[in-house]
């Protein structure tokens, strides 16, 4: 993602808010590190826009609050595929 690092950092933030996406889920979508996008949205955006930077830490709460949620997900989705994998695998 080319540009400036303050206009970066404002569609990073917007991003957020509007998908209430994660900072990986950012990060994928724009292209850049996850040290980046961290980096921009605790750092750089609360000196730029005061009003989205905590509409930002809001999701970042949201989504720390959830993580051990979407974890636990994660980790049953991955040995459902392996449990079906040796299901197909003895036919």
């Amino acid at each position: 993602m080319k540009g400036l690092p303050e206009e970066r950092t404002i569609r990073l933030a917007q991003y957020m808010v509007e998908e209430n996406a994660t900072v990986r889920q950012t990060a994928a979508r724009f292209g850049v590190s996850k040290s980046t996008v961290h980096k921009d949205i605790t750092t750089r955006l609360k000196k730029l826009n005061a009003v989205l930077y905590d509409s930002v830490q809001e999701v970042l709460r949201t989504n720390k609050q959830e993580r051990h949620i979407r974890g636990g997900m994660a980790t049953r989705e991955k040995y459902r595929a392996k449990a079906e994998e040796r299901k197909g695998g003895k036919n």
